[in-house]
This record gives structure tokens, C-alpha cells and sequence, in this order.
């Protein structure tokens, strides 16, 4: 069998991880799935040509479940926050997959490569259709419960789309749009109830056999589409492969994660986010770790705290609006059951959140860094020195810089854009491409580097710090202002909730930093001209003076993307009168 030449060493082992014990457990388990691939880890051996999730990862841990070789605790463990529970086995998974994948293939006649959008909440049908399509070699769309019928029309023409999965509050938007879909030809509901046109799937599934034989897939082959959810422009086709998200967390070398067979890990992101992917699929099940979803109808504090009261959750992952929610309560009437690691990704985290959160559990948040096309570049590991406001060092495979315009590495200190070296050999963890899209494809290329459009500086120690998107960077008298360091600043005032940071026009410095800022239901301002001195001091006292908010506007809400990062551009072109 022809082996793929293996990528990427050089950068696995530049970057040393402490050598410790795993929660009592030694660094490697002698029969788990991860030890299986220590010697590609190691360059003994080549990444193999060919490679399915669902034989090579999760087929294996069934058989080592089976051999009472893992810890007890279930494969899949769910919620819905009403008194409903599902815990599933690996050896369940498997057996429940097997018969999803029988519905998408000799129900619904899919075929491997077809694309499939999956527009499902936080339930277990999604973790099943994920792992049926991987069984399949379907290729999976995952998309947002909030993507109106504009949205989703956008995705199945842009797509293709052979099928579509979604609940029954959706499916009366898909029909409204599906005769302009000539791709089309399957629409699956997830219901109790049934619809004209739709198929049950919960239904077929009932009736279809468990045996099912997983498709031989190519490691390069697509595995899934998403849709990027950047502040600007229409989104893009951002295509996976089997390699980059399902083999990718075996060369890791548990960079960010850091699990164990015996672990149970909460990510609070939602099923249309790629963090979703890496966090509530692929990474933790290269581990045999239980992975805790509630359903969470909406973010609610009360549910999370109480949630993390209730059940033995190990490790959670939110993204920085989580946590800026969170630290606004009294966390002394809370204890966490077994909390001990806490991750934050999707935006920076303000340094006086992190703060906040220490102060009121004595965990830390460990931030991690990276964007659809990437996966998790940059992260602060367990054992790692945490640095206020840093994102953290480069993680194994990855041979992250800051360059310049030219593709130059700037040297430590000095500002650029963050970029990941692709020439000559790119990185198994990379995106494939924007598919149907060669330009913007060729566009994310510069020199040697996949360029990711964000700016940043790298000190001496390798830490990187984010400084803002390229577009989001405001020049006022020819200072370069990054948006989120005034952020930080204005968010250390008690007064305010959230906040975000644009350009607006200036007759006579071109243009000057303006802050639109969400107040702190706690706090009841009485002259609204006072606080917004008393926030502009704050800053100058806080930060470089030049950087202060020389224009504040209070809002009751940020507009933010279907993942919830605020949309900058909007308020920006709102400013410059582009709307």
C-alpha cells in the first residue's frame, strides 16, 4: 500500500510538552487508539493513504470498551436541561451509526462524496448523522438553528446539496426555498410528528439493519463544508478532509485538549461552529473521553452554573461571551463537582475576565486560537505559563509566524499578520480549500504562508498576543490602534458588559477609535455625559492615551455572526455611512 510522504514533523516536535502522568493515568495508554499511531507521531512510520474516523478511531475504541480495557463512563452523555438523558457506549454509537448511515444510503440513495446540510440544535441525532456521513463518505454541512430562509437557500445552491437534514421548526423555512434547490432531492426531519414531503428519520432509523460496512476513504478526501462565519463578505466553502479533522488530533500530541479515556468534556458551541467539530467530536474521541452536551435552548448562566454543579465535568470550552456572562454572577454559591480545565476560543478573552473567573473558581482560562480554515493554531497548554492577553504558543503541526505584506517573518515585538507556514509542505491540519472558489483560494496564499487575516505579535518566548482583524485596525494620525486592546480597557470598568471598538470619520485625523458599549445590568448610570468621561479616563489611565475612545455610544445589544462574534464591519460601515 502507497504511503503519503509525512507532513509536517519538523513542526510536531519544535514545540516540547511537559512530560507528565494524565490524572493518574501514564502519559500513553499501552491499548488506546491514540498510542496506536505514536510511531507516525514519532516519524518511524507514514501517514497511512487511507483513513475513515469511524473504523479507524471510534470502531477501535468500541472493540477496546468491549475488551473492559476503558474507564466506564459512557462514549456520549446528553441532556435537555427538562429530566430527558441519553448515554451512548462507543460500542452504542456504532451500533446506532450503522443504521443512520443505512438511511442516508439505501433510503435516501446517497452516495459517498454527495453533500448533506445538517441544520440541527444541540441533540443526539447530530452526533449521529455526523459519525453516519463519516461511515458513508458523506460530505456533512453543518449549519446554524438561526440561518433564516435567505441563509439557507444560499447554502444549498452554493452547495449542491443532495439532502438536508433539520427539525421540524425548520423544515416550513427549508420547504419556502427548496423548489429554487435543483440539487435537492432529500429533506430528512428529526420529529416526533410528520410532514409533508419529509422523511422521519428517527423512524428509518427504527426499521433500518445495523449492519453497515464503512466506506474506504482516502485521508485527502472531503469530510466536511463549512460556511465561514467572517464579519465580511459572503461566506465561504471552507472544505475538510478526512486527514485534517479526523487524523489531525492523532499527531497532536494533546496539545490543547490534554483527555483521557476517564475525562468528560463540555463544549458549549454550537453545532454549526467548526469548534463544535473539534471539540464535541474528533479531539475528544481520539482520547475515548465521554463528551457531555446539554441542549441549551438558549445561553442561560444559571443552566451552565448549575449544570457544572450537577454533573462530573472535567473540562469545558466556551467562547469569551460565555465566561464575560458567567463572571457577572456570584459565583460563591456554586461548586463545581469536578471542573478543572477551562478553555476559551472563537474571539480574544479580556485579560480582566480571566482575572475574574480565577478570582471567583480558582480555575484558570486557557485561551486557544485559531479559525475555520485552521482548526486550533495557537493554545496555552496544561503546565503552560499563563500570559494575560496571549493566545498562547504555536501547537504541534503548525509553523505559525508573523509576517509581513511581503511574506517576510517579522522578529519578536513588531506587529503583522498571523500566518501559517503551507510551502513546501502544508500542514495535514489545513483547510483543502474554498470550494468552486480558486481565487480567494489562491488570495489566503502569500509566499510561503496561508495568511489568516488577523494581526498579532509573537514575544520572545513564542507567545502570540491578537491584535485584531487586518480590516478591523484603525490608523488615527498614523497610529495603529488594534480594536481589542481598547476592548480590554474599557471592559476593566465595572460599568460596562460588553463592548466593541470601530473606526469613525474624523475631519482632522482621518479617522479616530469610537466604542459602542453594552451597560452592566447591575449598574444604572444617571448622567450619561459623565460616564463616558469617566470611560475615556479609564482608558488612558489603562492603556497608551492615544488609544482612547474619543466617540461612546451606549447600546443595549452588539451586532453579532450566527457563532456570536460581534460584527464589526456592520458598526464600522454604520460609521462611515456604508450601510
Amino acid at each position: 500500500m502507497k504511503l503519503l510522504k509525512l507532513q509536517t514533523l519538523k513542526c510536531l516536535w519544535t514545540l516540547k510538552l511537559p512530560s507528565r502522568t494524565f490524572h493518574g493515568h501514564p502519559r500513553l495508554f499501552a491499548s488506546d487508539v491514540y498510542s496506536q499511531y505514536e510511531s507516525v507521531r514519532r516519524g518511524e512510520q507514514e501517514i497511512p493513504k487511507y483513513f475513515n474516523f469511524a473504523s479507524d478511531v471510534l470502531d477501535k475504541w468500541s472493540e477496546i470498551e468491549k475488551a473492559g480495557k476503558r474507564p466506564s463512563n459512557p462514549a456520549f452523555w446528553w441532556i435537555s436541561g427538562n429530566g430527558e438523558e441519553v448515554k451512548w457506549s462507543f460500542e452504542e454509537l456504532g451500533f446506532l451509526s450503522r443504521k443512520a448511515a443505512n438511511v442516508l444510503t439505501k433510503v435516501c440513495g446517497l452516495q459517498k462524496g454527495d453533500r448533506i446540510v445538517v441544520i440541527l440544535p444541540r441533540i443526539p441525532e447530530w452526533w449521529l448523522v455526523n459519525v453516519a456521513c463519516m461511515r458513508a463518505g458523506i460530505v456533512l454541512i453543518p449549519g446554524i438553528s438561526q440561518l433564516s430562509a435567505k441563509d439557507i437557500l444560499y447554502r444549498l445552491q452554493a452547495s449542491k446539496a443532495a439532502g438536508i437534514i433539520t427539525d421540524d421548526k425548520l423544515a416550513p423555512t427549508v420547504d419556502s426555498v427548496a423548489s429554487e434547490c435543483q440539487f435537492l432531492k432529500t429533506k430528512l426531519m428529526v420529529s416526533k410528528g410528520s410532514r409533508e414531503g419529509w422523511l422521519n428519520f428517527a423512524d428509518l432509523c427504527k426499521n433500518q439493519s445495523p449492519d453497515h460496512s464503512c466506506i474506504k476513504t482516502r485521508i485527502q478526501d472531503s469530510m466536511s463544508i463549512f460556511f465561514t462565519s467572517g464579519t465580511t463578505g459572503s461566506p465561504k466553502m471552507t472544505e475538510h478532509s478526512q486527514g485534517s479533522l479526523g487524523f489531525r488530533p492523532l499527531l497532536s500530541e494533546r496539545y490543547w485538549l490534554d483527555l483521557t479515556p476517564s475525562d468528560v468534556i463540555w463544549s458549549t458551541a454550537d453545532t454549526g461552529w467548526i469548534l463544535a467539530s473539534l471539540a464535541s467530536v474528533f479531539d475528544p474521541w481520539v482520547f475515548g473521553s465521554c463528551i457531555f452536551i446539554h441542549k441549551l435552548p438558549q445561553i442561560e448562566s444559571a443552566a451552565i452554573l448549575n449544570t457544572l454543579c450537577r454533573f462530573p465535568i472535567d473540562a469545558m470550552v466556551g467562547a469569551p461571551t460565555l465566561f464575560r456572562m458567567l463572571v457577572q454572577n456570584d459565583l460563591s454559591n456554586y461548586k463545581f463537582m469536578k471542573l478543572k480545565h477551562c478553555m476559551s476560543g472563537g474571539e480574544p478573552l479580556n485579560p480582566e475576565v480571566m482575572e475574574q473567573w480565577k478570582s471567583k473558581t480558582g480555575l484558570d482560562i486557557h485561551e486557544v486560537y485559531g479559525q475555520t480554515e485552521t482548526g486550533i493554531i495557537c493554545s496555552v497548554f496544561k503546565g503552560m505559563k499563563i500570559k494575560p492577553g496571549s493566545m498562547g504558543k504555536a501547537a504541534p503541526l503548525y509553523d505559525v509566524q508573523i509576517v509581513d505584506k511581503n511574506a517576510n517573518i517579522l522578529p519578536p515585538g513588531q506587529q503583522g499578520e498571523i500566518a501559517v507556514r503551507s510551502k513546501p509542505i502544508r500542514p495535514l491540519g489545513l483547510f483543502s480549500e474554498y470550494v468552486d472558489n480558486p481565487k480567494k483560494t489562491a488570495e489566503s496564499q502569500r509566499g510561503d504562508f496561508y495568511v489568516t487575516g488577523d494581526r498579532g505579535t509573537m514575544d520572545e518566548d513564542g507567545y502570540f498576543q491578537f491584535i485584531g482583524r487586518d480590516d478591523d485596525i484603525i490608523i488615527s494620525s498614523g497610529y495603529r490602534i488594534g480594536p481589542f486592546e481598547v476592548e480590554s480597557a474599557l471592559i476593566e470598568h465595572p460599568a460596562v458588559a460588553e463592548t466593541a471598538v470601530v473606526s469613525s470619520p474624523d475631519p482632522l485625523r482621518g479617522e479616530v477609535v469610537k466604542a459602542f458599549v453594552v451597560l452592566s445590568p447591575t449598574f444604572s448610570p444617571t448622567d450619561m455625559e459623565s460616564l463616558t468621561r469617566d470611560l475615556q479616563e479609564h482608558v488612558k489611565k489603562t492603556t497608551a492615551p492615544y488609544k482612547y475612545p474619543r466617540k461612546v455610544e451606549f447600546v443595549q445589544e452588539l451586532p453579532k455572526t450566527v457563532t456570536g462574534k460581534i460584527k464589526r464591519n456592520e458598526l464600522r460601515n454604520k460609521e462611515w455611512g456604508r450601510m
